[in-house]
């Protein structure tokens, strides 16, 4: 799960990182208030939306008296920002930050992540800040420090020497660069990060080290374990399919082809995706309604495969091991009905009660396409498509 920028940073102000002062407005008369609060004769106002790029998108301006930080914030106030994070449908920004400038020195980047490799979290620090951590890995490999993280968050006195010298930082920079280390590695353990990063954390011209941006990323299955962060869920930043998902808790994810995918288990819904790949056809989703499935899920997983204008046919793959085959098929006739799915359905299904749920369908008299295998779905659900 993804939060917004001034979220982020509010968590790492706890861990005692240095962060310039500021303030979120979501209404135009909130930008008064916080010019005054902030006694700001100038500011930083950026657009909050959970994608990167926000400069080149125009989502971050720099205003240069009182009466331009309220026409800037006014003009990036449900601003639509597209770029290639976004999708073509963009998202829109319901709020902004608002913060005093600082003049930049030096730009450097510090983040952490789980290091698959290694199988452990680590630190990912570099002198070159301010750009995308894969550009400087691609460009420049030998500016990337990689530095283990305790399980309990801490980091080793020694490793920290080393990326303090590794970053060019010495005395007071030093100091709090050490601390900032150790701020990042604690929030990032302790919030069950998959992502945390400061790009750019900056020097100032009087050698002082702040988090000029943050960004932090949970993991969705911790999510019970983090309360307050969960809270920061922010369903305007998804699309509707995904809202829907989440609210059923669904795995979706949208791609580009026009066969809907219906499935239940991660790998047997890649499996799927990649058999119509081979049968000549492109899956338009990735959907795993989970192992336990209700007759509920399966109507929202229809009504989100459905919102989706390009796809003309849908395959329901199941392996019914938890989930009982009659309730699966229970669920698909009753969407059929409710819904009014006018596009090829094929059904393949195995497992617990497959024979019960096999004559269902075929008593329903509905137009359901059904396969004994996997393959033969692939091609069914292909072949109407070349009709």
């Amino acid at each position: 799960m993804n939060t917004h920028e001034y979220q982020a940073k509010e968590i790492l102000k706890r861990y005692h990182i240095p962060i310039p002062e500021f303030e979120v407005a979501s209404k135009n008369h909130d930008v008064d208030a916080i010019i005054k609060h902030l006694k700001l004769k100038e500011a930083v106002v950026k657009i909050q939306v959970h994608a990167g790029g926000r400069g080149k998108a125009g989502g971050v301006k720099f205003a240069k008296t009182p009466e331009e930080i309220i026409k800037v914030a006014e003009s990036l106030l449900g601003m639509k920002m597209v770029n290639n994070q976004t999708g073509p449908e963009g998202v829109i920004a319901h709020k902004i930050l608002i913060s005093k400038p600082l003049e930049i020195k030096k730009e450097y980047y510090l983040g952490a992540v789980i290091d698959r490799d290694r199988a452990e979290p680590i630190l990912i620090a570099s002198p070159e800040g301010g750009m995308e951590i894969e550009e400087v890995a691609a460009k420049h490999p030998d500016k990337i420090l990689k530095v283990p993280i305790e399980l309990d968050g801490s980091v080793r006195g020694y490793r920290l020497v080393s990326l303090c010298k590794f970053m060019g930082w010495k005395g007071a920079a030093a100091k709090t660069g050490a601390q900032i280390a150790k701020g990042v590695a604690k929030a990032f353990i302790d919030t069950d990060a998959s992502l945390l990063e400061i790009n750019p954390l900056i020097e100032s011209p009087d050698g002082k080290l702040w988090a000029l941006d943050a960004k932090l990323s949970i993991d969705d299955n911790a999510a019970f374990r983090q309360p307050e962060i969960a809270g920061f869920y922010d369903h305007t930043q998804q699309s509707e399919n995904e809202v829907l998902a989440k609210e059923f808790d669904l795995a979706y994810i949208a791609l580009d082809g026009n066969i809907g995918c219906m499935v239940n288990g991660a790998g047997l819904a890649m499996a799927t995706m990649d058999i119509i790949k081979l049968g000549g056809g492109k899956p338009a989703n990735f959907l795993d309604v989970g192992g336990g499935a209700s007759k509920e899920k399966v109507a929202a997983g229809f009504k989100i495969i459905l919102n989706d204008p390009k796809v003309k046919a849908i395959l329901v793959n199941i392996f019914g091991g938890i989930m009982n085959c009659a309730t699966l098929a229970e669920g698909i006739i009753a969407a059929m009905v409710e819904m009014g799915i006018k596009v090829p359905l094929v059904v393949r299904m195995e497992g617990t009660n497959v024979e019960e749920g096999k004559k269902l369908l075929e008593k329903s008299k509905l137009p359901i396409i059904t396969a004994d295998g996997l393959a033969e779905a692939a091609e069914k659900v292909c072949a109407v498509l070349k009709r």
